[in-house]
């Protein structure tokens, strides 16, 4: 039986448990410290036929001549470089599947909890100790009947509609990738133009990758064309939208709210400024952990590197712009 020797970047938001019990015996697993320096790093790597991580460094590859698969364990692959890493000839496989379940339901979890103001409920009642306050002066919205609009219907985007369908929105999706007949009748989901969805909808929902094209995609512009009823809602990347453009819309009145779970800069300062709006909700970029999402990540990640290793091809491969 082949030996084969996989270097895991097992950091923050890791759970190299749950990869160890899945990794079949002809894994060699090496865990490596993300905080490590480069040649720390090396000498963990040098000898691997697989990296599982989404952050390794040209630098480190180029002392890595066995490496036949980069994993991720997330959709995002951001944090590489994917241009030269291709170029070496090794391929990238991201592991956005795994995690399109608990994306979509914290993205409906804000969709309510900024819809309905459940955080100032629970301020008001819990942490002030007055019941209902003047919480009867705050404008409550349902879910249910309204326009909800998708930037992206991958397989998180899917998810997402899917779960709307017992809403009973109208729901609409813009997608630079041309999205099958089949796919859209599943989910219920009809193609727009993104200025139309931005304009009629009244939440919308981002979902894409961060590449050149998405970068800074959501800004003074957008925001204009949104309605000033609507509330928007991201939990793909950070940098996907201009963070100064989305305070201004927030303050201005050309949105309602927003719920975020990712933010421009991760860790955020403290003194971030939508800190203080009461019209929006911000997680730390949880949305995509749960129990089954590390469970469904490593067994995707270890069979995606075995069809690799035995010479077949891998599947989620991602291919630059």
């Amino acid at each position: 039986m082949p030996s084969w020797k996989i270097a895991y970047y097992s950091g923050v938001g890791g759970r190299p448990q749950i990869m160890l019990d899945q990794a079949p015996g002809e894994f060699e697993i090496t865990l490596v410290d993300p905080t490590l320096s480069e040649a720390e790093k090396i000498e963990l790597c040098r000898d691997a036929d697989a990296l599982i991580t989404s952050d390794v460094t040209v630098n480190v590859l180029r002392e890595c001549p066995n490496v036949k698969l980069i994993q991720t364990l997330s959709a995002g692959y951001d944090r590489m470089d994917l241009e030269a890493i291709l170029e070496m000839g090794i391929p990238v496989a991201n592991n956005g599947g795994a995690n399109a379940i608990s994306v979509s339901e914290q993205t409906l979890g804000l969709m309510i909890g900024i819809g309905r103001n459940l955080m100032a409920q629970w301020d008001t009642t819990t942490k002030e100790r007055n019941w209902r306050g003047n919480l009867y002066q705050t404008d409550l919205t349902e879910i249910t009947d309204k326009t909800v609009g998708i930037v992206g219907l991958g397989r998180i985007g899917r998810q997402v509609a899917k779960r709307l369908t017992g809403f009973d929105t109208r729901t609409i999706f813009y997608d630079i990738v041309d999205i099958p007949e089949d796919v859209q009748r599943e989910v219920k989901a009809e193609p727009v133009g993104f200025d139309e969805l931005l304009q009629t909808s009244d939440f919308v929902s981002i979902h894409v990758p961060l590449t050149r094209r998405t970068r800074g995609m959501m800004s003074d512009r957008e925001f204009d064309l949104m309605k000033p009823t609507a509330f928007f809602i991201n939990l793909c990347r950070g940098p996907v939208v201009d963070e100064a453009a989305l305070y201004r819309a927030l303050t201005e009145g050309k949105i309602a709210g927003a719920g975020l779970d990712v933010l421009e800069v991760e860790p955020t300062p403290a003194d971030n400024p939508l800190f203080d709006l009461d019209n929006v909700i911000i997680t730390p970029h949880m949305a995509g952990q749960s129990q089954e999402t590390a469970l469904r990540a490593a067994q995707f990640a270890c069979e995606n590197i075995m069809r690799v290793l035995n010479g077949g091809e891998a599947e989620s491969l991602v291919t630059p712009e």
